[in-house]
């Protein structure tokens, strides 16, 4: 089967609509089941009591946060290298999602280091590079609008996308590099978890389910630009006319 096929505009776009409401259907379902677990079958937490509850939803955000922008750099470098359109379009349906994850990333950890540290907001290493992220993403999405020409912008955001890559490993390692509040990694693929099982199925259950949230809307917001960037092309014109009639 030849993959190459699907990069085309014209043939991802039935398919993104074919796969985006069974990604909407996992995402509810596995956001249900891990809300379920963190905040009824988890124990309570014999340090912080119950405010620990918060990292169910801010350490998956937090995750896809860092995780999109990777995505998003790998879509770039195909868009530079391949000179695709989609893959372009890909990383410009990506950015909005990043910027929301990076904003609910901060905001729940600003409400869990209010009874934790006594503080909403301290200049730690982790959480100003996530706000250097969040600041990332949205000049991101203002350099795509502020270009005219959707080749210039997509060269442009690409080379964007890869230079802040360099952020990541900085958010990542920042717990290892300096002296932060944040403690070091919970769950690590080299180390013996440090929490109870059950906290750790719900942050990964709750991660699957904002990946599959992601992938969801995603699709819906490439077709979106499909539609908009292909106006005018024969496919999206008969496509309109099928609809009509």
């Amino acid at each position: 089967m030849n993959l190459y096929r699907f990069s085309a505009p014209a043939a991802f776009y039935p398919i993104a609509g074919a796969w985006a409401p069974w990604f909407a259907l996992g995402a509810a379902i596995l956001t249900v089941l891990g809300l379920y677990i963190g905040f009824v079958v988890a124990p309570t937490d014999f340090q912080q009591g119950q405010v620990y509850r918060i990292i169910f939803i801010h350490v998956p955000s937090a995750w896809m946060s860092m995780f999109i922008w990777l995505v998003m750099t790998f879509w770039s470098i195909l868009a530079l290298a391949l000179n695709t359109r989609l893959s372009a379009m890909m990383a410009q349906a990506l950015a909005p999602t990043g910027a929301w994850m990076t904003f609910i990333a901060l905001w729940t950890g600003a409400f869990w280091g209010r009874p934790t540290w006594g503080t909403y907001w301290a200049w730690d290493a982790r959480m100003t590079s996530e706000l250097i992220l969040l600041f990332l993403y949205f000049g991101l999405i203002a350099l795509r609008n502020a270009i005219d020409d959707p080749r210039r912008a997509d060269r442009a955001c690409a080379v964007y996308t890869i230079v802040g890559a360099v952020n990541i490993p900085i958010i990542y390692f920042s717990v290892q590099w300096w002296n932060t509040l944040h403690q070091g990694a919970s769950v690590s693929l080299t180390a013996a978890p440090s929490m109870a099982a059950t906290m750790i199925a719900g942050m990964l259950v709750m991660a699957l389910a904002a990946w599959l949230y992601t992938i969801a809307v995603v699709l819906v917001r490439v077709r979106a630009i499909i539609l908009e960037r292909e106006r005018g092309a024969a496919w999206i014109d008969a496509r309109l006319i099928a609809r009509r009639v």
